[in-house]
Formats: structure tokens, C-alpha cells, sequence
């Protein structure tokens, strides 16, 4: 059976751990949903999804130390698109954390990110210290 030439495009950001830091990323994103054509629901998938992981690597992995980088690849095979977001901090235990539907964790204003990527995105997936993320969208 012959296997089709698939072309595989990689794009990759360092980013400065500060909160301004989320406009490149934007870009990044905007320019891989043009480019693609991605769904608009899809689109706003991606960006929920990779602001979340950036803003928590920004602030809970790297501490917003500003000599610590937030990397970002993104990967486009023609049938999905996969974004890694890495930090350089130590990684938290992404299998314990408190369910942010129950009763009375509503009203709390953090905790939901993990929940936010696990169901927006097609696939998640935490390395094992849990500092880099993988996230995968059909395309």
C-alpha cells in the first residue's frame, strides 16, 4: 500500500514569562488558523486553550520570572494541528487537582484551566512532571 506524501509544517515561539507575552502567541495562532482555514469554532477552541496553558505557564510554572522562557511548538500534518507549550518550572501533578464543577468549588475564580483544555481540545496531554502540555485539534 502506498502512503501518501503528507508535508508536515512546525512553527515554534519563546516567549518571555510576562503577560504581554500573550499577543505573540495570538499572532501565532491567527496566522495557523488562516493559513489552515480552521473552523472558527475550532479557532476559538485553540485560543481558549493555548491562553490558558501559556498564562498558567507564564505565572505558575515560570513565576513570571522574566530570565525564564514559555516555549511554544505547533506542528499542521494537513489533518491536525498539535501545540506544545513547555515552561521551566517544576511541573505540578496534573492528576490531583480538585473538580472545578463540584458544588462547592463554583463560585472559586481559578482551578479550571485543566478542565478548559481537557474539553476543548480534541487531545491533552501532560509530560510526566506535568511542565509541558500537548494539545491537539482536528483540522
Amino acid at each position: 500500500m502506498e502512503q501518501a506524501n503528507v508535508h508536515t509544517e512546525l512553527y515554534t515561539l519563546q516567549l518571555p514569562s510576562k503577560r504581554e507575552s500573550i499577543t505573540l502567541l495570538e499572532a501565532l495562532i491567527e496566522e495557523v488558523a488562516d493559513k489552515y482555514q480552521v473552523s472558527e469554532d475550532t479557532f476559538a477552541n485553540m485560543m481558549t486553550c493555548l491562553n490558558e496553558a501559556v498564562i498558567n505557564a507564564i505565572i505558575h510554572g515560570n513565576k513570571l520570572d522574566p530570565n525564564k522562557t514559555v516555549f511554544v511548538n505547533v506542528e499542521v500534518d494537513g489533518k491536525r494541528i498539535i501545540w506544545t507549550v513547555a515552561d521551566e518550572g517544576p511541573g505540578f501533578d496534573y492528576n490531583n487537582l480538585a473538580d472545578p464543577t463540584a458544588a462547592d468549588r463554583l463560585e472559586e475564580l481559578t482551578g479550571r484551566g485543566v478542565f478548559i483544555l481537557k474539553h476543548l481540545a480534541d487531545q491533552c496531554i501532560f509530560n510526566t512532571s506535568g511542565n509541558q502540555v500537548e494539545l491537539h485539534f482536528k483540522i
